[in-house]
């Protein structure tokens, strides 16, 4: 029997939001998995779900081809909420009509409640809900009742109390459905009967059982790179196994400025645990030679810190165990069945195959902002909890195109000056991530009445919630003076300043 907590599995159909789903019924302090919608009926079961939730997805239910559930899965006694093609399946496989008709729906709509369920319980008769839809459900099943409507819609959101199915045809989970997430609310608590239990406690309790029952009596290293998240794992594995662990960090010569011994002195000013400090600048830096695809930086960066660890590990005895501080976003966007594969993250799909230790990855199911709350919770200090994720590959996949030691100088430099100015402006803890980018590309200038040829380099600045989405920052425009002036007066080697004012999607927060 599988022993995670108590929660919710949404079932994946491919739906935009998908990943959206399982971070809202986090955020209602309930545990929930994404896990992909054709997931046999035993291994869920096996999970011990009090609840199910079946996402939306881009394709119509009466294709040929159209994804489904296995139909035992309505009949197992858990609760289901269908949302959007999650609707229309619920509706198909009771024997309902679903059609493609003029009606589609996109954007803020206005919903009204019709009927009394526990769904609305609480809630206004009216409101404004997140429609995206083509098909719609024409008739319901034998047993179902309509609970709302909008004004082009006639099944809006259908039940059956008897079998514990329950459907909506808008999006609870996007922040422009007014009351999305009190309807969430009233599924998990009212229909699911469970409780606000998935806390940091409960998040730290669970994660130190599952590192004790996976490690035991071995030796164990982590991989630690100054960044909350192997900061987070280090510190759960450390109340774990105690003095079985050493923390290893690898200065592979990809960092920012100062970087490295920043790194080194706030950890052993803040932890208690032996700490390893590799330089490894000239090893790292000649495996990049004449590299330039981004999925090839990030698979040899990812070789060569396993490689790196295996030596150090050789020196310390037996270790059979390596923590890392991989994230539940990073499992995504390295490819599921569902999700296809974005980038491979240099502790995911960039690992060797052949690396000789089993990882242990406490934070594997976690997203970031819960990552900083356990980190809150467990006493790290807050230049830790709330540093700006800076990725394992460094500054290699900041660099657009070949790394070479005068394009990392020009990088650090222009990107020191940017976060200087950033924290100095008071926007530091308002961003997700703000960073510099280097394409190995020149372009022409004058500077001192003489012609220039050099590098640009770009501002990227996002707001995000968890790195899954995310929007260009709208910096105050004498901030980015101040940037671009700064760097190029003060970075040679660089005579234009550019800003990204792409969100994500379409583009990705890394340009590699």
């Amino acid at each position: 029997m599988d022993d995670t907590p108590r929660g919710v599995l949404v079932l994946d159909f491919g739906g935009q939001y998908a990943q959206l789903i399982a971070r809202r019924v986090r955020e209602c302090r309930v545990y929930s998995e994404l896990i992909p919608y054709d997931t046999p009926v035993e291994e869920i079961r096996a999970k011990r779900p009090a609840g199910l939730i079946l996402s939306g997805g881009p394709r119509s239910v009466n294709e040929p081809d159209a994804p489904v559930v296995d139909p035992a899965l309505l009949s197992l006694g858990i609760p289901v909420l269908g949302i959007c093609y999650g609707l229309q399946l619920l509706a198909k496989l009771r024997g309902g009509t679903v059609a493609r008709t003029e009606l589609a729906e996109y954007g803020g709509r206005p919903l009204a409640v019709t009927e009394e369920s526990l769904l609305f319980t609480g809630l206004p008769k009216e409101m404004t809900c997140w429609m995206s839809h083509a098909d719609s459900v024409l008739e319901v099943p034998a047993g179902f009742k309509v609970t709302a409507r909008s004004p082009h819609l006639p099944v809006a959101a259908m039940e059956c109390v008897a079998e514990g199915l329950y459907g909506v045809q808008f999006h609870p989970e996007v922040k422009h459905t007014e009351q999305g997430q009190e309807i969430l609310k009233n599924f998990l608590y009212n229909v699911c009967d469970l409780a606000p239990t998935w806390t940091p406690v409960s998040i730290i309790e669970d994660a130190v059982e599952r590192i004790r029952a996976q490690v035991g009596q071995e030796r164990v290293i982590c991989g630690l790179s100054g960044g909350v998240d192997s900061a987070v794992a280090a510190l759960l594995t450390y109340k774990a196994v105690g003095d079985q662990l050493t923390c290893i960090f690898v200065d592979h010569g990809l960092m920012r400025k100062g970087e490295g011994q920043e790194v080194e002195d706030t950890f052993r000013r803040h932890f208690h645990v032996p700490l390893v400090h590799v330089q490894a600048q000239e090893r790292f830096l000649s495996r990049l030679v004449g590299v330039v695809d981004p999925e090839q930086k990030r698979k040899v960066i990812g070789e060569e810190f396993i490689r790196t660890f295996e030596e150090e590990a050789g020196r310390l005895g037996k270790v059979s165990f390596l923590v890392q501080g991989t994230l539940y976003s990073d499992v995504i966007e390295s490819g599921t069945r569902q999700a296809a594969k974005i980038k491979s993250h240099h502790n995911v799909g960039g690992l060797p195959e052949d690396m000789e230790f089993e990882l242990v990855e406490p934070l594997r199911m976690l997203f970031k902002d819960e990552v900083r709350v356990v980190g809150e919770e467990l006493g790290l200090p807050e230049n830790i909890v709330w540093r700006q994720p800076f990725p394992g590959p460094g500054l290699a996949i900041r660099i657009i195109g070949e790394v070479t030691e005068e394009r990392l100088r020009i990088l650090r430099e222009a990107d020191a000056i940017l976060l200087e100015e950033v924290r100095r402006g008071g926007w530091y803890r308002r961003l997700w991530q703000s960073f510099a980018v280097l394409p190995a590309i020149r372009s022409v200038g004058v500077m001192g009445d003489e012609r220039t040829y050099a590098y640009p380099v770009v501002i990227r600045a996002v707001t995000s919630d968890d790195a899954m989405t995310a929007d260009w920052a709208r910096l105050p425009h004498d901030l980015l003076e101040r940037i671009s002036q700064r760097i190029i007066n003060e970075v040679p080697g660089v005579n234009r300043v550019v800003l990204d004012i792409s969100s994500k999607p379409p583009s990705t927060i890394e340009w590699e």
